[in-house]
């Protein structure tokens, strides 16, 4: 992408990849987690395909994976519109996402593999090596991929990998993209990641359970203050 490319806004970046429909997706998931595409905007599929530089069929094709992803949802009678992120629903995410999650890493410490653990030791040491970002990452190439999403692949029960990652884990990015990055959790969170393996290397699923919740638990604790820190802003 062209440095002049990049000062655009996203839907106005006509789409340059052989994956057409991936490229879609990605570049629509990352407007609505940022705000470009706001909650409750009604989609015009003329006007972005316009905009993005790509026929309706990839485009529609995109829109439903999004649906998938809970950021898009269809009204009868209106069309397609974005999700609009409530405040009082986060909630309902953040305990649903502690049960399961704590969950998926209990089971990950008896059914993930040695080498998908040393794979995500060798994660944390990446991780370890760039620079603390000042503000939250729009769009991270690895975000599928990240800590969180590694242990839940390895948990071993489809079920709840597709309820975590199919239900759960787009629209936490959005609240997550929402709330500023905090000091003090940029500090902790790795620390935390550290421990987190460790039990699981040691084949300790109480302790990688009791870990995990306690992570999620101070995660989640900053999400809600920044959260009600906006709304006094509002």
């Amino acid at each position: 992408m062209s440095s002049s490319s990049k000062n655009r806004p996203l839907l106005d970046q006509p789409i340059e990849s052989s994956s057409l429909v991936d490229s879609v997706v990605e570049r629509l998931e990352r407007a609505i987690i940022s705000g470009e595409l706001k909650g409750g905007t009604r989609i015009s599929e003329h006007a972005l395909a316009l905009s993005l530089g790509v026929s309706r069929s990839p485009l529609r094709e995109a829109l439903r994976r999004l649906e998938g992803r809970r950021l898009i949802e269809r009204i009868p009678n209106v069309g397609a519109r974005v999700v609009k992120l409530h405040p009082e629903n986060l909630e309902e995410i953040l305990a649903i996402r502690e049960v399961l999650e704590t969950l998926a890493c209990r089971l990950a410490a008896t059914k993930m593999s040695d080498e998908e653990i040393k794979e995500l030791q060798r994660f944390l040491d990446g991780r370890r090596q760039r620079p603390v970002a000042k503000a939250p990452v729009l769009y991270d190439k690895s975000g599928d991929y990240d800590f969180h999403t590694r242990i839940i692949m390895a948990c071993g029960s489809k079920t709840l990998i597709d309820i975590m990652l199919r239900d759960v884990y787009y629209l936490m990015k959005a609240y997550r993209y929402r709330t500023a990055r905090s000091p003090e959790r940029a500090k902790n969170a790795p620390v935390e990641h550290q421990r987190i393996v460790a039990a699981l290397a040691a084949r300790d699923p109480d302790e990688a359970e009791r870990l995990m919740r306690e992570h999620l638990r101070g995660a989640h604790a900053m999400i809600r203050r920044e959260i009600q820190d906006s709304r006094k802003l509002d």
